[in-house]
């Protein structure tokens, strides 16, 4: 059984102003909370499986943080966000939770954070950074190595390894190093 490797941000379940703030630009005709986690957990599931990890940039829920877990299929990782507010209990509903990690998945380097950084750990070696919290508001950067996978960025679905790689390919990679 082979696992695939998907990254998020920002599913922001039951965080009802989302839809009053129009932060994001809900495909319904009337918005409301309900219909947006149905959405957010039937996409994700419809691409991952329960054997695949996800790792989730921040902002998960706004509570019953337990509720959405266990509707939703994979081994998650949460990177906080500045909407993560867990309680004890809710540390074990994932596989990890910190504030940045850093992985490596199919030999590639990956530097996660719920928000986006212009420089990071070895980013002049090649290193990917992905992020989420702006909501796709900040403009692509054609020359790093770094997107933002949050949700309303990617029709609400997770993103895999395989779309990563793809969109970074895209990218005219110019490293800054200060070590010059």
């Amino acid at each position: 059984m082979s696992t695939n490797t998907f990254f998020t941000a920002d599913t922001h379940f039951g965080h009802t102003s989302l839809i009053t703030k129009s932060l994001r630009k809900i495909p319904f005709d009337e918005p409301t909370i309900e219909k947006h986690n149905e959405m957010i957990v039937s996409r994700w599931n419809d691409v991952v499986k329960k054997h695949d990890t996800v790792y989730h940039l921040g902002d998960f829920a706004w509570h019953d943080i337990a509720k959405y877990r266990g509707r939703l299929n994979g081994h998650i990782h949460l990177i906080l966000g500045n909407h993560d507010r867990l309680k004890s209990a809710d540390y074990n509903l994932f596989e990890s939770v910190q504030d940045i990690k850093t992985v490596k998945v199919d030999g590639q380097n990956l530097v996660l954070c719920h928000y986006a950084m212009r420089v990071w750990n070895k980013s002049h070696y090649g290193t990917y950074h992905l992020y989420g919290h702006s909501h796709g508001s900040l403009p692509e950067d054609p020359n790093s190595l770094s997107f933002d996978v949050g949700m309303d960025c990617w029709a609400f679905t997770p993103v895999s390894f395989e779309q990563v790689r793809e969109k970074m390919l895209t990218k005219t990679w110019k490293p800054i190093d200060h070590h010059k």
